[in-house]
């Protein structure tokens, strides 16, 4: 057990960066400089003109270039962040009954959030913390949605169409994958994310890759008589969307670090760049892991880890939480397990922002605490 006097990590062990935190994620200092540079111009200026019209542009642009978006494919935004879009899902995706996937917290949201007195009871499937489960074709479900990345365990499943009714989406949340792992956009009806963890910005937005099937479902319910708040309606995002703006004001400061992430990622070589970046990190610490007397991933099956948040659970000998206080000591935060997870765990983002060199560096002062506690 570690002792109750602070342990100082040599300096040579600590990580250039000490962020490690799952969300919000660390912001690159480059992408802090350019919105400095461009605040005066951009900050507390009408959203409805060129500025800002042209920075919204700039994003979906980007965006739709880093996912290799096929024709039909657009890039659509609205105010508010992952939870905003599930009950905007709720009311102008889902038409009569959804599958979910849920292994974790955020996909269990979702599956909460599609329980409306408007729609059919949806068919949930769950999986225990650490694990995963599959989609199934069902007769009737006419949405198929799961988490591409689960935030809180640290499991990863893979984007896949599921081939089921006639004209039923796939709709796949992204928020801790977009921009970190790569994938085929062409599996996927609908890809929404808020770009607050690999995409290095902060939240009060988010973002869809929607197919054509999608906008077409979108429409359709919306010209129905279904009731559907205006905040909320996912055509009225798509409608302001192809004008460059949003409903309300956005963030701007969202946009801007947001559109200078992707600029950086498509300049390194885009989501194969990156992916790539963010395996070589997660894979150093489940190496680590494997070898240790004290530590183990926490999720049993290699191919369900995710390579953009890695999960370490540790022997009850061994006090995560105080060596989480530790480390926050010396200046590596926010290294703590998902709250209502409950584990003796360390829970570490390996977004493409972090460099793989401070994920070794990070893994060697967890060694150091280690060895003398």
């Amino acid at each position: 057990m570690l002792g109750r006097m602070t342990l100082t990590i040599p300096a040579d062990l600590l990580p250039a960066d000490g962020r490690f935190g799952c969300g919000p994620s660390k912001v690159r200092a480059e992408q802090i400089e350019a919105l400095a540079a461009v605040g005066s111009s951009l900050l507390g200026t009408s959203h409805r003109q060129a500025p800002v019209k042209n920075l919204v542009a700039s994003v979906r642009e980007h965006l739709g270039d880093l996912f290799r978006l096929p024709d039909g494919y657009e890039i659509v935004l609205g105010n508010g962040g992952s939870t905003a879009f599930w009950d905007a899902a709720a009311f102008g995706l889902i038409e009569r009954r959804s599958q979910h996937l849920t292994f974790g917290e955020f996909g269990s949201k979702f599956a909460k959030a599609a329980k409306a007195p408007w729609l059919e009871a949806p068919d949930v499937r769950e999986a225990a913390a650490g694990s995963r489960t599959a989609a199934e074709a069902v007769e009737g479900v006419d949405v198929y949605a799961w988490p591409h990345n689960e935030t809180s365990t640290g499991v990863s499943a893979p984007v896949a169409r599921v081939n089921g009714d006639e004209g039923a989406l796939t709709v796949i949340d992204a928020t801790s994958a977009a921009g970190g792992i790569d994938f085929d956009v062409t599996e996927a009806d609908v890809y929404y994310f808020a770009p607050q963890k690999n995409l290095g910005s902060d939240g009060g937005l988010w973002f869809a890759a929607m197919s054509p099937a999608a906008i077409e479902r979108v429409e359709r319910i919306a010209a129905s008589d279904r009731y559907i708040p205006e905040f909320l309606s996912l055509s009225q995002a798509v409608a302001n969307s192809r004008l460059q703006q949003t409903l309300n004001t956005p963030a701007l400061t969202t946009l801007h670090l947001l559109d200078s992430q992707l600029s950086w990622i498509l300049g390194n070589g885009g989501l194969e760049w990156a992916a790539a970046r963010t395996a070589e990190s997660s894979g150093a610490l489940y190496e680590w892991a494997e070898a240790s007397e004290v530590a183990t991933p926490f999720v049993a099956d290699p191919a369900h880890r995710s390579p953009v948040v890695a999960t370490i659970d540790f022997d009850e000998s061994i006090d995560a939480a105080a060596i989480a206080k530790t480390l926050r000591a010396n200046g590596i935060v926010d290294t703590e397990p998902y709250r209502k997870l409950g584990r003796n765990q360390l829970r570490v983002a390996t977004f493409v922002s972090i460099d793989p060199d401070d994920v070794r560096q990070l893994i060697r002062s967890i060694e150091y605490v280690l060895a003398n506690s």
